[in-house]
């Protein structure tokens, strides 16, 4: 999907991890069939450099085993963000982080040397275009790549596909993890 390489890495960056849970929960349920393995793309993002802090931004949304969940990525590593589910008149619900991701993001950068973006939504395009060119910062963005904006794919220092090794970061349903 994209020949870009992670030639810029380097052992000493600081990095700051930030996940759009929901984005990669449904990826993978809908094109995969699977659910997300967090605790290797942790892995995958960190690439033995200095991690700043890894947050995993969830939506409440009073599911069997939720909290369970919640509590499997706080062991991992992350620190879980989490808000409601809202729920319109007339049933419409709606749940995304996209603007405290961003701000996150952006009141984190000037700290750190790298940031990683797991997430292919394009609502994110400017984000990473502001955080590279007024910010300075190396921004990565791992996604899979099939639910991912092209877009948000050519913005990013690096983009890794994590279709092309589903196996390694998917967790066939069944099985248990976070």
């Amino acid at each position: 999907m994209s020949d870009k390489t992670s030639e810029n890495i380097y052992r000493e960056q600081r990095i700051g991890i930030f996940v759009d849970v929901q984005n990669m929960y449904y990826s993978a349920r809908n094109i995969y069939k699977a659910k997300v393995n967090f605790k290797t793309i942790l892995k995958e993002a960190v690439k033995n450099r200095q991690l700043i802090r890894a947050i995993a931004y969830v939506i409440k949304a009073d599911v069997k085993d939720e909290s369970n969940f919640f509590e499997a990525l706080k062991s991992l590593g992350y620190e879980v963000k989490a808000k409601d589910l809202q729920v319109f008149y007339g049933g419409a619900k709606k749940g995304d982080w996209d603007i405290g991701i961003a701000m996150d993001m952006i009141e984190l950068a000037p700290r750190r040397d790298a940031v990683v973006l797991i997430s292919g939504d394009g609502d994110f395009v400017p984000l990473v275009k502001h955080l590279k060119h007024a910010m300075g910062c190396y921004v990565e963005v791992m996604a899979f790549g099939k639910s991912s904006s092209q877009k948000l794919v050519e913005q990013a220092d690096n983009f890794e596909d994590l279709g092309l090794n589903p196996q390694k970061f998917l967790i066939k349903s069944g099985k248990k993890g976070a």
